[in-house]
């Protein structure tokens, strides 16, 4: 890990494990043309993350920014997964932290359990049959600050409350919601964030050097630059259902994947389509140079077992050579892999679907490609519900070689929603679900 800015301090490192020497002390145990796949792929290795309790792990990172966990362990860092480089080594990141859902007087309301959490890149090592924690760079602003996990803005996200759904926190306009994650041939890191949504360039250290959103956002109060840079159409984004997929082409170009449709004209109809949107970015020119429509399929064929079309959402795309991408369209319990080519031609970017006031809309039409749509044609590569082994909630996915993938499931640190989350003395009660990496072999190559 780097030095820290200001307010944060150097930590030493074990020479051993390459740990900050804090944190391993807090180690416990440790148009569609879609054809069939092959039934053939399958897992070939399984590893799981031990117990770290997070407020160790926060505080050994920053000082001082976790008071009470109240028992959460590290998890949600399946989030995404890159390759570090090194064989079995991986760059993850956390979500916003630990959070839920409690009803009061029948409205659901959102919870932070931990509101001084700050969302981490952590760098894991697959080891045999356990996932190591090898370094974590925690997220923070120009002056230094964590930059929480808390939402922006009132007008636009959930207002925050205490693990017990009884106390309003404050929002903060640092505050990110961090799913994908590359790392550039420079050392710096692109993540993208559900809130804004954003795509955030950040320093090896951490550092958030940029933030881009969407035109008109107008977030105010950061203490980070923040550039109204990716069209306007993306405020209309669902609460929760941001970006969450990131891929670095081999031209360095970035592609973001919304993991929802647009709630365009409204809410009734974005959780109705299955027609969501990829933006690419240039790092270079700093601008979106193409936007594409990406079809999902009936949400009964990428899950037999939902019949509720909202479910459908993309989590993570990886690129595949070229201007190839591999997409993952899910619902929280299956997952299907999809290959797509980005043609030039397919650029829907500055025509009438992104213009609000178009009707129907994009997201509103039956049949996209019918009505003059270029939308992304894709194919079918593995269907994860057939291949035995695999978690659900799979948000994280890497290219290990060739014909091999390496999937991470977020466990959303053990969190489940309800008032039976947390036991009567406040603490977590934890789902059991593990932090788990397995690699699956494909019968063909990407």
């Amino acid at each position: 890990m780097s030095p820290h800015d200001a307010g944060r301090h150097r930590v030493h490192r074990s020479v051993t494990t390459g740990l900050p020497l804090a944190l391993a002390a807090a180690l416990v145990a440790a148009g569609t043309a879609t054809a069939a796949p092959s039934p053939d792929a399958r897992v070939i290795r399984t590893a799981t993350l031990g117990e770290i309790p997070l407020g160790a792990f926060s505080n050994a990172l920053l000082p001082g920014s976790v008071d009470d966990d109240h028992g959460v362990k590290l998890g949600g860092i399946g989030s995404d997964i890159y390759p570090a480089g090194r064989k079995g080594e991986y760059w993850t990141v956390t979500d916003r932290g630990p959070n839920g859902q409690i009803k009061v007087d029948g409205k659901k309301r959102r919870t932070f359990p931990v509101p001084g959490f700050d969302p981490t890149i952590v760098k894991i090592r697959v080891c045999g049959d356990r996932v190591q924690v090898i370094d974590a760079i925690p997220l923070t602003t120009t002056g230094g600050k964590a930059v929480t996990g808390l939402p922006d803005q009132q007008s636009r996200d959930e207002t925050p409350y205490t693990y017990d759904a009884k106390t309003p926190l404050s929002y903060n306009a640092n505050g990110l919601d961090t799913e994908g994650i590359v790392r550039a041939a420079d050392g710096t890191f692109w993540l993208v964030d559900e809130y804004g949504p954003s795509l955030i360039h950040v320093s090896a250290r951490g550092q958030v050097l940029t933030r881009y959103v969407p035109k008109g956002l107008g977030l105010t109060g950061a203490d980070y630059p923040v550039v109204e840079a990716l069209p306007s159409i993306f405020l209309h984004r669902k609460i929760n259902r941001g970006f969450e997929g990131l891929a670095q082409l081999p031209d360095g170009d970035l592609v973001m994947a919304l993991q929802s449709p647009l709630s365009l004209p409204d809410t009734g109809a974005g959780d109705a389509s299955r027609t969501t949107r990829l933006l690419r970015f240039s790092p270079r020119q700093k601008a979106v140079t193409a936007e594409y429509a990406y079809r999902f399929d009936p949400v009964d064929v990428v899950d037999p077992s939902e019949d509720d079309t909202s479910e459908l959402k993309i989590s993570s795309i990886v690129a595949a050579g070229g201007d190839r991408l591999l997409v993952e369209e899910r619902t929280d319990k299956a997952a299907r892999l999809q290959l797509v080519r980005l043609g030039r031609e397919s650029s829907v970017l500055g025509g009438p679907w992104d213009d609000d006031t178009t009707s129907p809309s994009l997201e509103q039409l039956d049949d996209p490609a019918a009505a003059g749509v270029p939308v992304l044609a894709k194919r079918l590569v593995v269907d994860l519900n057939k291949v035995d082994g695999v978690q659900q909630k799979i948000e994280g996915i890497a290219r290990v070689d060739h014909d091999t993938l390496a999937l991470i499931n977020d466990n959303d640190f053990g969190m489940t929603d309800g008032a039976g989350a947390f036991d009567a003395q406040g603490r977590l009660v934890d789902s059991g679900i593990k932090t788990t990496v397995v690699y699956v072999r494909l019968p063909e190559g990407l």
